[in-house]
């Protein structure tokens, strides 16, 4: 199987964005806000909005499966208060449920959570355990920094956060690593933040003894890692200078990064540097970079190409398409094992 770990719902229909627009609009004035029950999307609303983007391009492109998630930058978790964030979050996560059981054979869920800057991590848990439980979703999106490009939250380490990391290991779910919208200037939201939040994620990890606490929990950093790779050297060298382990035993049980890299020579490295059990394959279509490059005639974001021509033996291609996702992801390997995959 191509297993694709990193879709966001891109594509929802326009009514969702009307209603948000309308949730932002009256945030002093919540009384005088949309209810949830006026957002009216059809079954044929969201299988058109699926069937001539994601699902097309999945055809075309020749993946199987998405774990599939709400936007990205409409998390914009800074917006409002928790209560805000929870009605948000609790509207989109049923959106791409109702996709999974619309197109079970393509798509599986994975959440985003009600985060809100300055509340408790554990006050998203009700959500995270609705996901799992109602929607059989198998991973989750993690914003490290819930104020949208500000940095005024705790580090991945800090104990705020075991109260979610708790659940995780208890479901068996990953956390994709995964900031939203920036509101600052100084960072472009796809250019500069979500970049400078992987490569901070990481390094908030190489700077602590998370997993120690937390042996079994599995992070997934996006987009490559950020800079991780490229500077590989340097984050082996800040390490050795800290008296850490190994990043090989420091790190590399418990992080893993995707393949959203959008040329061949950025591919290429991920693939050297990395060991292929930490690579899983992805794509993020219909998301940050929709162009087509020049330099090659294709999507830049049909990564599927950049695994077929990178050189690799077929037994690592195979990993990084399938068996990866289904280890970083056990409910996703137990959901396809029940379909006899």
């Amino acid at each position: 199987m191509i297993i694709d770990c990193h879709g966001h719902y891109t594509t929802a229909p326009k009514a969702l964005e009307d209603w948000r627009n309308r949730q932002i609009a009256n945030l002093n004035t919540p009384e005088l806000g949309p209810k949830v029950a006026e957002l009216d999307i059809s079954d044929d609303e969201l299988r058109e909005s699926i069937e001539a983007n994601q699902l097309r391009l999945m055809k075309e492109r020749g993946s199987d499966l998405t774990i599939f998630s709400p936007r990205a930058s409409f998390m914009a978790h800074h917006i409002g208060d928790f209560n805000t964030s929870a009605t948000w979050a609790a509207i989109c996560n049923e959106l791409c449920a109702r996709v999974a059981q619309l197109f079970p054979e393509h798509f599986i869920g994975a959440a985003m959570l009600p985060q809100s800057p300055g509340a408790d991590p554990a006050s998203c848990i009700p959500e995270l355990e609705r996901c799992v439980k109602e929607y059989g979703m198998v991973g989750i999106n993690l914003n490290p920094d819930p104020s949208g490009g500000h940095w005024n939250a705790p580090p991945l380490s800090d104990k705020s956060w075991y109260p979610i990391y708790e659940k995780m290991v208890e479901y068996g779910i990953p956390a994709m690593i995964h900031v939203s919208t920036s509101c600052n200037p100084c960072f472009h939201t796809t250019g500069a933040h979500y970049l400078n939040a992987d490569t901070t994620a990481f390094m908030q990890c190489l700077t602590s003894d998370l997993f120690k606490d937390f042996p079994d929990l599995k992070f997934l950093i996006p987009h490559g890692g950020g800079a991780v790779p490229y500077h590989w050297g340097r984050f082996r060298g800040l390490a050795q200078e800290m008296k850490k382990p190994l990043l090989s035993e420091h790190l590399l049980n418990n992080i893993f990064f995707d393949t959203c890299v959008y040329h061949q020579p950025g591919i290429d490295l991920l693939t050297k540097v990395m060991p292929v059990k930490n690579v899983l394959f992805a794509s993020e279509m219909i998301g940050a970079v929709r162009g087509i490059d020049p330099e090659t005639g294709n999507y830049y974001d049909d990564t599927k190409r950049y695994i077929e021509a990178a050189a690799i033996s077929d037994a690592d291609r195979r990993a990084i398409f399938e068996d990866n996702a289904r280890h970083v992801f056990p409910r996703l390997d137990a959901a396809l094992k029940e379909q006899g995959l």
